[in-house]
């Protein structure tokens, strides 16, 4: 899933694939500079907004899974903190001010390259509307989440998770995991 590097990016020279001296791993390498380009995972972060019971759902204006329900959230940038761009997605897709709570899920999808990590929120108030990448805002109750239609598996288990906790007393747990192409 990672690109390739064809050309450095800081002299110009053809970048080879080799193990440098001191790694374990192969990686794309100047000869001419020796510049290592490293390509590592991309972070998506994003949000569980709530009201009181009801969650807000993002209905996609792009793709992947144009027109799917998802929780706001997008890839990280450089210079920024993970709450901080969990914050600045949830402003973007959703144009909503909250208050961020605990990360929720971290969930590794090694076979596209990325970590999504989804945190609590509260909505501070219900002054929000659809951003630029959104169709449609809308708070749901957890028997109206349109399940057939959420657009990612990380979303759909951070939601089912959040609502098996809060069915069990409402003692909500930090869960990591790591899901295969075909799980």
């Amino acid at each position: 899933m990672n690109p390739e590097v064809n050309f450095c990016s800081v002299c110009g020279a053809k970048v080879v694939r080799k193990v440098p001296q001191g790694d374990s791993m192969l990686r794309h390498v100047c000869d001419a500079c020796e510049t290592i380009h490293y390509l590592n995972p991309k972070l998506v972060v994003g949000t569980m907004p709530m009201w009181g019971n009801q969650v807000l759902l993002c209905r996609r204006a792009i793709e992947p899974a144009y027109g799917k329900w998802t929780l706001p959230a997008g890839f990280m940038e450089n210079d920024e903190s993970v709450g901080a761009a969990a914050i600045r997605e949830t402003l973007e897709e959703a144009c909503a001010r909250i208050a961020l709570g605990d990360v929720s899920t971290m969930i590794s999808l090694p076979h596209i390259s990325q970590v999504h990590v989804i945190y609590h929120a509260k909505l501070l108030d219900l002054d929000f509307a659809a951003g630029e990448e959104t169709l449609e805002l809308r708070l749901f109750n957890e028997e109206e989440i349109p399940w057939n239609e959420i657009a990612f598996r990380t979303v759909r288990l951070t939601l089912q998770h959040f609502f098996a906790d809060r069915r069990a007393g409402g003692s909500f747990q930090f869960r990591a995991l790591e899901l295969q192409p075909h799980e």
